[in-house]
C-alpha cells in the first residue's frame, strides 16, 4: 500500500532558520523578518486546515518549547511508520535535529496506534552516519523499493542496512543541484505515488545512472512525470500522495511549488487524483523543506481495529 489516510505533524514551538544544517541544505535562506516563527505558526495551521477540510486524518502534536528544535516541523527525517507496527528511529546530521526524538511524541501516536517494535539506527551518529528517513529515502511501499540520493546526510552503507531490517531493494544515485552539490534530501528531486513518480531527472549526475532510474521507475509501471531544476528549486518535487477516510487521493505540495508546474503538468497529474496546496513560503524559505517534509506518514495499525 503506497497511500495512507493518517498522517503526523508536530506543530512548531518556535520555528527559525537552523544555522546547523544550512551548511548542505542549499534551499535554506536566512532571513531578517524578525515573524518569522509567527508566520511559520500561521502557515502550519491553515496547511492542516486545508488536510482536515479534504478529511485526511491528521494528528497533530504541539512541540514543547525545550529542548529548542527549531526543525520540529519536519519530522519525517527522524521517525518512518510501518503496517507491521514498526517504527524506524534515524540518525540525523545536525546535533540540534537529534533533540527532536522527543518520547512525547510517541507517547501521543501510542493512544490511538499500535508500536509493535522499534529499529532505532541512531547510535549511528557516533560514527558520523546519516540516513535522515523519509528525507533521505522515498519510498516505494509496494514495490519494496528505496530510492536515495546519496550526500553527507545519506549514507549508502546505512541505506542497506535499512534495506535489510525492512525488507526493501535500494536504488542509489547521485543528484546535484543548480550550484553541482549534492541534492541534501531525496524527497526534494522526487515523488513517488500510486501510478506515477514526479522526477528532477536533469538532477541525475550520469547517463548511466538516468537511464538506470528510469528503467527502474518503468519496470513498476509508473508513469514519470518529469520536472526542471528551476521547478525542483520551488519544491516541486517535494510532494506527497495521501488518501482520506473516503479513499479518496490527493497530492499534496505548497503553493510555490503549484505555480512552478506547466499546464500540462498540472493536467497530467489531476488526471490521477486531486492537488492540494497551501502557501508555505516562510517554511519553505527559512527551513529550506516543503509540504512532503512537514507530514510524516503513518501505517502503523489502529488500535480500535485490533
Amino acid at each position: 500500500m503506497q497511500n495512507t489516510a493518517y498522517i503526523m505533524m508536530i506543530r512548531p514551538a518556535k520555528f527559525g532558520y537552523n544555522a546547523e544544517t544550512a551548511v548542505n541544505n542549499s534551499f535554506q535562506q536566512s532571513s531578517s523578518d524578525t515573524q518569522v516563527a509567527e508566520k511559520a505558526l500561521a502557515e502550519f495551521d491553515q496547511f492542516v486546515a486545508l488536510l482536515k477540510a479534504h478529511k485526511i486524518d491528521v494528528t497533530v502534536i504541539q512541540d514543547s518549547p525545550f529542548p529548542y528544535t527549531p526543525d520540529s516541523i519536519f519530522p519525517n527525517n527522524w521517525i518512518s511508520f510501518h503496517s507491521d507496527g514498526t517504527i524506524v528511529l534515524y540518525p540525523m546530521f545536525a546535533l540540534n535535529r537529534r533533540q527532536e526524538r522527543k518520547p512525547a511524541v510517541l507517547e501521543k501516536l501510542a493512544e490511538k496506534f499500535l508500536i509493535q517494535q522499534t529499529i532505532d539506527f541512531t547510535e549511528q551518529e557516533e560514527r558520523g552516519l546519516f540516513l535522515e528517513g523519509t528525507g533521505s529515502m522515498v519510498l516505494d511501499r509496494k514495490h519494496h523499493l528505496a530510492y536515495a540520493c546519496l550526500s553527507d546526510r545519506t549514507h549508502e552503507n546505512l541505506l542497506e542496512q535499512f534495506c535489510t531490517e525492512l525488507g526493501y531493494e535500494s536504488v542509489a544515485f547521485s543528484a546535484l543541484d543548480m550550484q553541482g552539490a549534492p541534492i541534501y534530501h531525496t524527497n526534494v528531486m522526487m515523488c513517488v505515488a500510486d501510478r506515477y513518480v514526479v522526477i528532477c531527472l536533469d538532477s541525475i549526475s550520469t547517463d548511466l545512472e538516468r537511464e538506470m532510474l528510469i528503467a527502474q521507475i518503468t519496470s513498476t509501471g509508473k508513469t514519470i512525470v518529469p520536472i526542471s531544476l528551476e521547478q525542483m528549486n520551488h519544491f516541486a518535487g517535494n510532494m506527497l500522495q495521501v488518501k482520506n477516510e473516503e479513499d479518496e487521493k490527493f497530492l499534496i505540495m505548497s503553493t510555490q511549488a503549484y505555480q512552478s508546474l506547466h499546464e500540462d503538468q498540472i493536467f497530467q497529474l489531476e488526471a490521477f487524483n486531486q492537488i492540494l496546496h497551501s502557501p508555505i513560503n516562510t517554511i519553505e524559505t527559512n527551513g529550506g523543506g516543503s509540504a512532503r517534509c512537514m507530514m510524516a506518514e503513518i501505517f502503523l495499525p489502529l488500535i480500535k481495529e485490533l
